[in-house]
């Protein structure tokens, strides 16, 4: 039902940017003949859409007429001309200048990316380590997860034997979940906490990306796990723990199973080469599974939002008539997001365990 309703509102909100596009876009070639002026003051959902869930050089608070507030973050670069360079984002003043040869591409294949201008013109990509808005939401996600869970395990110690307090209390019921509805029924009473550690790691790496993902302001509004880079290192590792797990059993199956016909083996081995292909589309899968949910809902809830300013440009009026509509949908998608933040971390944990234990089961 979900789902169903998730499509629902997709399509809603592609047809509502759509046809505000549309007509805004017919409004600016009117007012660019009028008015050239005004033409740069004209709002633009797409970019505004993209700069938000994209990773940037600095991490932007808000922006006031003409006054942008931002925190500068860590460049660091290497190059062949120069070697290692190393200084704050704030020396490209939101993208407009440039510094030691350095600057941020505005289009082509580096667009807003750092790229170096070379003597006579050209451009090159050097090696960058810099510190990103992800990197450094990244590390903030790492140490609330090390708080939570250093303190959660000092009070098991000093609260032994007595009933939960606390943090402890909220956190206790959804690692019995895990590791009871998860981690047994997919693995298996005997062989499950050698793995429970990794799911529990990866539920609440997740979630707590999510959550933070939806919250406007420092130290959230990050786009970690709609990052197709983090859930390609997530998927990664859970290939690498499905392969190095499997034993005689799940290799047979995969290279000759049994109880299949001879002729889907030979000449022609088809179903070996189903199996095979299986084992690298179910990590393919899970990667793109939370990239396009979490990028998808963010994409609809901003452009709900946006709606206020395409109306706004049209006319004072139908910004102000489209804003309750536009904010009420902004908030439901926000309230929607976070159920959908919960599941898709129960989602990629419950389908990981299921592929350990398919890589550890014994034969019968």
């Amino acid at each position: 039902m979900i789902r169903d309703f998730r499509k629902l509102l997709v399509i809603c909100a592609v047809l509502l940017v759509s046809i505000c596009l549309s007509t805004n876009s017919f409004a600016s070639e009117n007012q660019q003949d009028e008015h050239n002026s005004s033409h740069e003051n004209v709002f633009d959902p797409g970019s505004f859409i993209l700069d938000h869930i994209g990773d940037s050089y600095d991490w932007h608070i808000l922006t006031y007429k003409e006054t942008h507030v931002s925190i500068p973050l860590l460049i660091i670069v290497y190059s062949e001309n120069s070697g290692f360079n190393v200084f704050s984002s704030a020396k490209f003043h939101h993208g407009h200048d440039s510094y030691n040869g350095f600057e941020i591409a505005h289009d082509g294949d580096y667009k807003g990316k750092v790229v170096e201008v070379l003597e006579d013109g050209s451009i090159v990509r050097p090696f960058d380590i810099s510190i990103t808005k992800n990197v450094l939401a990244l590390l903030i996600s790492l140490g609330l997860l090390l708080w939570i869970f250093l303190s959660v395990a000092k009070l098991y110690r000093n609260r032994e034997g007595k009933a939960p307090k606390g943090i402890q209390s909220l956190l206790e019921p959804i690692i019995i979940f895990i590791r009871d509805d998860i981690a047994k029924a997919s693995i298996g009473e005997k062989k499950y906490m050698k793995y429970l550690p990794f799911l529990l790691t990866l539920f609440f790496f997740i979630f707590l990306n999510n959550v933070l993902g939806l919250i406007p302001i420092f130290p959230g509004g990050a786009n970690i796990t709609g990052n197709i880079a983090i859930t390609l290192v997530l998927a990664l590792f859970t290939f690498a723990i499905t392969t190095f797990s499997g034993n005689k059993n799940y290799w047979t199956h995969i290279i000759n199973a049994p109880g299949v016909p001879w002729w889907l083996k030979i000449p022609i081995p088809l179903m070996p080469i189903v199996e095979i292909v299986g084992v690298f589309t179910k990590p393919f899968v899970l990667m793109v599974r939370l990239f396009a949910n979490i990028s998808a809902g963010h994409i609809i809830a901003l452009g709900f939002f946006s709606l206020i300013f395409i109306f706004g440009n049209l006319s004072i009026y139908a910004g102000y008539g489209i804003s309750v509509l536009s904010i009420a949908f902004t908030v439901f998608m926000t309230f929607l997001e976070f159920l959908v933040a919960f599941i898709q971390a129960y989602v990629f944990t419950l389908l990981s365990a299921l592929y350990f234990g398919m890589a550890i089961e014994e034969h019968h």
